[in-house]
């Protein structure tokens, strides 16, 4: 393998994990603060991380991007902020125990999270036929062996799936979207741009979720210091980090590699609800994860 092709796939190995050791420190942060409220200071403390990536890279780079640019970016960075909000925030309310639990509703796990969220694979070539894009025969198996995995990992005997699962199932179409989303705005764009066009994402939910917060959530500094570091690691980790590597790895990574290393990303989120949590799966989950893993690279492989 090329060495540059290697460092590639390892940097995604990392991402991967870093993405998915996110989810305990989401569900660790619920124990201190709202959803809205962890979100609002998570996001803004990932766009505050990208600035001096957007600095450096502005300087090497020695060019100033025209007006109309700038307007279709800030349209666009809003947009994306609109559905990343709706997805995140799904998904942080989903992972959200003690808030869940006072309404007597069942929150999702760390694990089933990681997994129930990383259908949005599956969901964006399908949705891709509203926009007369023709899915193979990859992405229909892989999709009904994700939907087969995801009964056996969520629905019970008596036919019932917890509300945190549910919320995270919805998460997952907007997380879908937008990633669609992204492949309509993002052609074009040099990796400067492209972080920008984040940044703006990030900054937008941020806002919404604080805004979200301040109406909906009790804010208190106590409650903030507990969850700093679960916000630390969610914010400047999970978002600064993380995508940083991404946007480097993806430059020599080989698509099909990309997509199943980072489909690792539910996997990592499992064994760090096992290790850190003590969340354990049933054997009926583990083979249901199995078949969502599968389904997962299938989809990605024969799209």
């Amino acid at each position: 393998m090329h060495s540059r092709t290697l460092r590639a796939d390892v940097l995604l190995f990392v991402t991967a994990a870093i993405w998915g050791l996110a989810f305990v420190a989401q569900r660790v942060g619920m124990d201190h603060v709202g959803p809205l409220t962890f979100n609002g200071i998570r996001f803004a403390l990932g766009a505050l991380a990208l600035v001096p990536l957007i600095l450096s890279l502005e300087k090497k780079r020695g060019f100033v991007t025209e007006n109309a640019d700038k307007k279709r970016m800030a349209v666009g960075g809003g947009l994306l902020g609109i559905a990343l909000f709706a997805g995140a925030s799904l998904q942080q309310i989903g992972l959200a125990g003690p808030q869940l639990a006072e309404l007597g509703l069942e929150a999702s796990t760390a694990g089933k999270a990681g997994f129930i969220t990383g259908l949005y694979v599956v969901f964006v070539p399908i949705f891709g036929l509203a926009l007369a894009q023709r899915p193979g025969w990859g992405t229909w198996l892989g999709a009904g062996m994700a939907v087969i995995g995801m009964y056996l990992l969520s629905v019970t005997a008596d036919l019932t799936i917890s509300f945190g699962d549910l919320l995270i199932l919805i998460g997952a179409l907007f997380w879908a979207g937008h990633v669609l989303l992204i492949g309509k705005l993002s052609p074009g764009m040099d990796a400067v741009d492209a972080i920008k066009l984040s940044t703006i994402q990030f900054a937008a939910c941020a806002v919404l979720s604080l805004i979200g917060a301040v109406i909906t959530e009790e804010i208190t500094l106590p409650g903030v210091m507990g969850a700093a570091p679960a916000i630390a690691y969610g914010g400047l980790m999970s978002v600064g980090v993380a995508y940083t590597l991404q946007v480097i790895a993806q430059r020599d990574a080989q698509p099909a590699h990309a997509a199943i290393i980072l489909s690792l990303e539910a996997v990592f989120a499992a064994l760090g609800g096992w290790l850190m949590l003590g969340e354990v799966l049933s054997v009926r989950a583990l083979i249901g994860c199995g078949l969502m893993l599968t389904g997962m690279v299938l989809s990605q492989l024969k799209p």
